[in-house]
């Protein structure tokens, strides 16, 4: 894997519904170096059901450029978000593990922050409401607001109002005049997401409390480096966060940002704390320790991002070697894991090419077909009627799980193999390169 040198100008992607922004998100400037080149996919998550398998899914660059002035790393290429969200399948109940985190990470809200009994709570983004179903069992009154309509109407039926809007600074303002200050506003895993961060960050600043605050996970550059998930780079992941650039970008915005935690959802996340410039919390020392360490590492030179790369390129070089030697024995290969982040592995690494179909545990997955190269998408048990020789695991962020459920495709002889952050393969009898 290649790139052309360094570019602050980069041309404009053919595709429709695609634009290429100039400028970084954080800090406005318009010098950036692509660091991170990823093979083009369609949307990720945009998995079909038969009936659509005709309509064209055009691919969109994955590439990532690190900014020169305030050192963000950031996708320049934005793709329309009414492409991405307003018919989005994924729910947080469907992601192994989350619905414990949130109701944990309610309790740490409650815990640092404190809301009076019944404060409002907003969280922006909130999908099927895992959240702010936490944040009602401590007595706080909650909003949602998720720009995809039908996962909107049922977390609303299910008693979760939530909006079906797209938020903005103009929202913000209406929606305090509506509904009063927030004490804490929510944005989880979606900031990231967010093209015109200025805009929407205003609205959380209009909306917030003068003692309110705004918290947000989102994956953190540096763990998705040291952890190897560069899968997490995708369409709807604009922004790959780090501390420095972040803790400018909200000073600029009359904010401050106060705490800074590490959780390990996601590869490695940070859980961002904010809170309106001069506002009553101190500055915890975790900023500054995060800030040294980002410098220590050089998080935001562009050396890091070659080794990065370097070991991405030894990794698929491994991996389809070892899965053109099956192939070339006659083996049937599968995969297991129908994700965003499989999408990014079936067309960085090539494994379309190789794969017969995908397993997957979750019902809704099921019958449907991968986006771009349409695999079929079918229930763990094809592991055991179709009984392919080896199956990679492209959700191998849950490989331990995964393995626990399927002792018996081992014991009838079948292969995991593992791609990242290293690539193993699993049977019955060893672990091996």
């Amino acid at each position: 894997m290649t790139w052309d040198s360094r570019t602050s100008s980069p041309p404009q992607p053919a595709a429709a519904g695609c634009s290429r922004r100039r400028t970084c998100r954080l800090c406005g400037g318009t010098d950036h170096d692509l660091v991170l080149p990823l093979a083009p996919a369609p949307i990720v998550d945009a998995y079909i059901p038969a009936d659509r398998l005709e309509e064209p899914q055009p691919s969109y660059p994955l590439d990532l450029f690190l900014c020169r002035g305030c050192g963000h790393a950031q996708l320049l290429d934005v793709v329309d978000p009414k492409l991405l969200y307003v018919e989005y399948l994924y729910v947080t109940t469907s992601s192994l593990g989350l619905p414990e985190h949130f109701a944990r990470y309610a309790e740490d809200v409650m815990r640092r922050i404190k809301p009076s009994p019944g404060a409002l709570v907003v969280d922006i983004g909130s999908n099927d409401g895992t959240l702010l179903k936490a944040f009602t069992s401590h007595g706080l009154r909650v909003l949602g607001i998720d720009p995809a309509r039908e996962i909107a109407r049922a977390a609303t039926a299910a008693g979760l109002e939530t909006l079906p809007i797209f938020f903005t600074a103009e929202e913000g303002r209406r929606l305090r005049q509506e509904r009063g200050p927030a004490a804490v506003v929510t944005v989880n895993n979606l900031f990231a997401n967010v093209d015109d961060l200025e805009d929407m960050t205003a609205g959380i600043r209009e909306w917030l409390a003068p003692d309110g605050v705004l918290v947000f996970e989102s994956f953190y550059l540096a763990d998705l480096i040291q952890n190897m998930v560069f899968d997490f780079i995708y369409h709807e992941h604009l922004s790959a966060f780090s501390v420095t650039p972040l803790e400018a970008f909200f000073r600029r915005m009359g904010l401050e940002l106060i705490d800074v935690q590490r959780v390990p959802t996601k590869g490695g996340s940070l859980r961002y704390t904010v809170q309106r410039a001069g506002g009553p919390r101190p500055v915890a020392s975790s900023v500054g320790e995060l800030k040294a360490h980002e410098a220590r590492i050089g998080l935001h030179r562009r050396d890091i991002f070659e080794a990065f790369v370097a070991r991405i390129d030894a990794i698929e070089a491994q991996l389809m070697e070892a899965l053109r030697v099956l192939k070339a024995q006659g083996k049937r290969l599968a995969g297991y894991g129908a994700s965003a982040t499989s999408t990014v592995l079936l067309y960085h690494f090539g494994l379309r090419e190789v794969l017969d179909f995908i397993a997957d545990d979750n019902p809704d997955r099921q019958g449907r077909f991968s986006p771009g190269c349409h695999l079929p998408v079918v229930a763990p048990a094809a592991l055991y009627e179709r009984r392919p020789d080896a199956v990679v695991i492209l959700a191998w962020r849950y490989v331990e799980p995964i393995l626990g459920k399927h002792q018996a495709f081992l014991d009838q002889g079948g292969e995991f193999i593992v791609p990242l952050p290293r690539v193993h393969r699993i049977s019955q009898q060893r672990v091996s390169l």
